[in-house]
């Protein structure tokens, strides 16, 4: 991979420009990358995951998808936790690594940062540790050069394999093996390790370059995804943005807590009943946050035993006018795709 980032295309320029009064407050999201449950691990989790000698087997776990049966299986990475450490630990990606990889994409937004090249397959981004560690701060995300400089590693060297459930044969079969940064190009391993300005550069998955050529994902409001303290609200709040797109102020969304559990694997409590608690948590943080104005809750019952539940959940105005823009967005991208690709054949 080339430290030198190629010429800009249609496709890029539609991804890094936004339809709004704020554009540093927004960003984009790709459904199908986000559908991968890959930033589930708590510290604890890991802990208990590791063997006395800090490492780990690969885990893996099945999740539902657009109504399809799906595995993702994730090999740990092996990283030192501290430089003069001599062994290197099992680390999983998490809450840090799903941190860092929004500021990556919006990093890739701006101008002279980011590039794709859709003939090869490939989107980079340029970036220093300091800008990312600057994104977070600024969105109340805070968090240290050591922690950003092993999210990266973690990203780059955790394995992902995803397989899907085939129905006539009923087995799962591999459709993709890959990493969250595909590529991490480091500058110079002396300037990474001490100067937080020395800019370097990574390839960002290959879900994320297909949604860019396919115009495959949405805009949202960046600022208040990061704001939310709650992993299981950004979940809920992505998965709104992309199944809510005509949010309007006489009709609702509705779900079900069965649904969240074989969806998101962040729901891991030890009795649905817990579970059950952290999402109404999580429902409670959108409405603070002005994404929903309030919800409703119907409880399906065997007996006196809850079974499921169905949520009902009502839009904020402020997330009305956000979706009308990611739409109108979407539609003025297509007419821009549409006009380039006729100019091209009457050439």
């Amino acid at each position: 991979m080339s430290k030198n980032l190629p010429v800009k295309t249609i496709q890029y320029d539609l991804f890094s420009s936004f339809l709004s009064n704020e554009p540093e407050s927004v960003s984009n999201t790709a459904e199908l990358w986000e559908s991968i449950p890959k930033y589930i691990f708590t510290a604890k989790q890991v802990e208990k995951l590791r063997t006395k000698d800090g490492l780990a087997q690969e885990f893996s776990w099945t999740y539902f998808y657009n109504n399809e049966e799906f595995k993702v299986s994730i090999q740990p990475a092996l990283i030192k936790l501290n430089e003069d450490d001599e062994k290197s630990v099992a680390c999983f990606p998490g809450v840090t690594e799903e941190l860092v990889e929004e500021a990556l994409k919006k990093i890739f937004t701006y101008n002279k940062l980011g590039s794709h090249d859709p003939d090869k397959h490939e989107s980079l981004v340029k970036f220093s540790l300091y800008m990312i560690s600057k994104e977070l701060k600024n969105r109340g995300r805070t968090r240290s050069l050591n922690q950003i400089k092993q999210a990266l590693q973690v990203m780059n060297k955790c394995a992902i394999t995803l397989y899907k459930k085939d129905l006539n044969k009923k087995k799962f079969s591999t459709i993709w093996q890959g990493h969250i940064l595909e590529t991490l190009f480091i500058q110079n391993r002396e300037d990474y390790t001490e100067d937080s300005s020395s800019l370097h550069c990574a390839k960002l998955s290959t879900f994320i370059t297909h949604s860019i050529n396919t115009l495959d994902y949405r805009q949202f409001n960046y600022d208040r995804l990061m704001e939310c303290d709650e992993q299981l609200s950004r979940w809920l709040y992505k998965k709104l943005i992309h199944r809510y797109k005509h949010a309007a102020i006489n009709n609702d969304y509705h779900f079900t807590f069965s649904s969240v559990v074989q969806e998101s694997a962040l729901l891991q409590q030890t009795s649905d009943r817990h579970n059950r608690q952290k999402l109404h948590e999580a429902l409670e943080e959108l409405i603070k946050k002005k994404v929903i104005r309030e919800y409703k809750v119907e409880f399906k019952k065997d007996g006196s035993k809850v079974i499921d539940a169905t949520y009902l959940v009502f839009p904020t105005a402020e997330f009305i006018q956000e979706q009308k823009a990611a739409n109108k967005r979407y539609l003025n991208s297509q007419e821009q795709i549409e006009h380039s690709v006729k100019e091209m054949i009457n050439e």
